[in-house]
């Protein structure tokens, strides 16, 4: 995603590790990154859901996480136990500003 990449260099935030687009990331690795992960933003146009992991359930979250492919969308963040997908920049200013 060009904003995310945008608004990430901005910030001068390092990437460790970048899965090109080439790489399909299906339901099962969203499954494994929403189970690794405390919290989950999912952004989709100008909504956002936010999932608490010790509560949510993990179905729901991973069909957020997916695209219309049933791919994992882009961008997807992950720092620490906090995993964004999507772009929103309220929600990259608040965790990476």
């Amino acid at each position: 995603c060009t904003r995310a990449s945008k608004f990430l260099d901005a910030k001068k935030v390092v990437v460790k590790e970048e899965v090109p687009a080439s790489r399909k990331l299906a339901a099962a690795d969203a499954k494994a990154i929403a189970n690794a992960s405390s919290k989950v933003y999912v952004a989709k146009g100008k909504k956002l859901d936010v999932f608490d992991m010790k509560s949510a359930d993990v179905s729901e979250v991973v069909e957020k996480m997916l695209g219309p492919t049933g791919n994992l969308r882009a961008p997807t963040i992950r720092a620490g136990k906090t995993t964004v997908v999507g772009f929103n920049e309220d929600t990259f200013e608040s965790l990476f500003g």
